[in-house]
């Protein structure tokens, strides 16, 4: 081989090194990422989304920072309260990276770093609270944690967006207890539920009796009031039809009256229809009878009426 093709070779191995250092200055950052540049190990810039080239040699990337928001669940960590009951609590923190170069330098490990500052913040909320409170007070708990943790974070550039509890564990003794007090209450709610149907359901019968003896009273009234109406309708009919009869009989007499006179009736006739009249009354019927004083007056005219009839028998 000639001194010309040993040159060839060394050249064409000189441009594939030059190619291959130029495409690895390139950079491509996607979205959602950042990118840490160093000059000689000190920082130099914080690359965003897009293409960048580096120089060879003398820079490089320290470090690839995703910004996207990220979940850390830690494993439970044992806490204790105020009334001295040990628990284990389980957190689960929501956070982003919201400075790279703060991120990258400001400590070692930013995760085991929360971590810890959890476990010792949530130690110190749940020391002030009782067993009770702990239980309950969940939120409470998550904002105060997210307070402290985001305060504590902001210099390396993180941002605690949300921090829950995931489980809260107390001893078995404990849960025991809890579960004997949840069955008595459940107990107690159902024997108020069941005091609280029956009170209803009296009331709704004693009202429904009391509708039904309303309505009952109502119609009994109703009734009298119909029946009241009939009699007196009955009664003015009777009236009516005896006032019509009396009215006749009135309207009779006259006209027996008016034919007597128109007859020429004299007084003996007249005398006569009297003691007609007198003998109705006396029939035993009355208790008492008033016999008029020209009673004299009567008999004689009795007597020459008899005359007249013997005297009409003869003839």
């Amino acid at each position: 081989m000639t001194g010309f093709g040993i040159g060839a070779i060394f050249l064409i191995v000189l441009i594939i090194l030059a190619v291959l250092i130029l495409i690895s200055c390139i950079k491509v950052v996607p979205q959602a990422y950042a990118i840490v540049l160093e000059r000689l190990g000190a920082y130099k810039a914080t690359w965003g989304t897009g293409i960048h080239f580096k120089m060879p040699f003398i820079e490089r990337v320290a470090r690839r920072v995703n910004l996207k928001e990220q979940v850390v669940d830690f494993p439970p960590q044992p806490v204790i309260t105020k009334d001295n009951v040990t628990m284990q609590i389980d957190t689960v923190i929501f956070f982003q990276i919201t400075d790279p170069k703060l991120y990258a330098y400001g400590v070692e490990n930013p995760i085991m770093a929360i971590e810890n500052l959890s476990a010792t913040t949530l130690r110190n909320i749940i020391g002030d609270m009782e067993l009770d409170e702990t239980l309950t007070s969940r939120e409470v708990i998550n904002t105060k944690m997210r307070a402290s943790l985001d305060v504590a974070t902001d210099p390396w550039g993180i941002k605690v967006n949300r921090v829950e509890l995931k489980n809260i564990i107390p001893p078995a003794a404990i849960q025991e207890a809890m579960e004997k007090q949840m069955k008595a209450e459940r107990e107690r709610r159902e024997a108020i539920l069941i005091a609280e149907g029956q009170k209803r359901s009296a009331i709704l019968v004693a009202e429904g009796k009391k509708e039904s003896a309303i309505l009952d009273a109502e119609a009994e009234k109703q009734a009298a009031i119909l029946r009241a109406e009939a009699q007196k309708e009955k009664m003015i009919k009777e009236a009516e039809g005896q006032a019509e009869a009396v009215l006749k009989v009135q309207n009779a007499n006259a006209e027996g009256i008016r034919m007597i006179r128109e007859a020429g009736a004299d007084e003996a006739v007249l005398t006569l229809k009297s003691l007609e009249a007198f003998a109705k009354a006396a029939d035993g019927k009355a208790t008492k009878i008033i016999i008029p004083s020209d009673i004299q007056g009567i008999a004689g005219l009795a007597s020459s009426l008899k005359g007249i009839v013997e005297t009409d028998k003869e003839a």
